[in-house]
């Protein structure tokens, strides 16, 4: 049962969300000028909707599963309604530019994704659930998963149905990502493809708008899925021997990747191993001083172990992250229940 309470304990560490400002009226208010409903219909006359961001003059982004068994679909922006006449598509990474001929709508600003942080503040905006008007969501970078050319990020930053397509920005408005997968279950991870590869599809050639069905990295066989797919759902359901399966394959693969090291951590505190568990994550945290997932379990480790003095180090450490003393008085009791 200890180790039961201790267990969950660690995946609410995993996915409680740091406290994060809401962007300014102001600024989401002009961004919203830059955002488009995707209407689509199949075959059978069902209907769908997802989220599109102007990405330049006549260019609307969005991901490309949006788009799957379409027979028709236009976008709807402003009150008016526009139909795409070509496509760039990346169907791998699930990035498809829709081009149409006049589009008199705002191009939004393109980050960087090759530089962000984790807890870095970020915002999403986009039509979860097929709301008539664009809704807002925000959160904080959890995790960046290295991933090719780039990283696939994950945040705090909910979304649902209808929202995938839409834009990640940082805290000055420039799109850093696209929202576009979610894990399955209750307590689902929410990742994000980023915006390098927009730009990439934005250099491919214009196809007429033929639809191709090709699996995205995310959507294929889970043999063939990232490590950091496939332990989510052995992670949620405490099937510690697959756990440990694909920990040891991440790490032989990966020995450095921050997210494969903290499973491998929390391997072994499952297994009582707390002084091995404790040198990973201080390893975590020298590679990545804002590993908040890694601080908030040390702290744990300490309350264990009676030691004052390094509960209230890794509790300052996590206050410049703007994670409390009350959130995290939270998340520590979770280990009595």
């Amino acid at each position: 049962m200890l180790i039961r309470s201790f267990v969950l304990f660690l995946f609410a560490c995993l996915i409680a969300p740091a406290h994060a400002a809401p962007p300014s009226n102001e600024l989401v208010y002009n961004l919203k000028a830059s955002i488009a409903k995707i209407r689509s219909v199949n075959a059978t006359g069902g209907r769908s909707t997802g989220t599109g961001i102007v990405v330049a003059e006549n260019q609307v982004a969005t991901n490309c599963h949006v788009l799957v068994n379409s027979v028709g679909m236009d976008i709807g922006a402003m009150g008016e309604t526009y139909q795409p006449v070509g496509l760039q598509a990346d169907w791998k990474h699930d990035v498809c530019i829709l081009n149409f001929k006049f589009l008199p709508l705002k191009p939004a600003t393109l980050g960087d994704s090759e530089h962000l942080q984790y807890e870095q503040e970020v915002f999403s905006i986009g039509f979860p659930g097929g709301p008539p008007k664009p809704l807002t969501t925000w959160g904080t970078i959890k995790a960046l998963y290295p991933f090719e050319d780039s990283v696939v990020i994950r945040t705090s930053a909910s979304f649902q149905m209808g929202a995938s397509g839409s834009p990640l920005f940082n805290a000055n408005g420039e799109v850093v990502g696209i929202s576009t997968f979610k894990s399955p279950g209750r307590n689902a991870f929410f990742y994000n493809i980023p915006v390098k590869w927009v730009k990439s599809a934005m250099q491919l050639p214009v196809s007429e708008f033929t639809l191709n069905e090709a699996p995205a990295f995310w959507d294929v066989a889970l043999a063939q899925k990232p490590y950091w797919m496939q332990i989510v759902l052995p992670y949620q359901s405490e099937q510690w021997d697959e756990v440990e399966r694909i920990v040891k394959a991440w790490v032989a693969s990966t020995p450095d990747d921050q997210e494969a090291m903290y499973y491998q951590a929390i391997t072994k505190e499952h297994g009582g191993d707390l002084i091995g568990a404790k040198k990973i994550y201080q390893k975590i945290l020298k590679q990545n001083p804002n590993h908040s997932a890694s601080m908030i379990n040390l702290a744990a480790i300490a309350k264990v172990e009676a030691s004052q003095a390094d509960f209230d180090q890794y509790q300052a450490q996590l206050a410049r992250l703007n994670i409390d003393g009350a959130e995290l008085d939270e998340l520590l009791k979770a280990r009595s229940h």
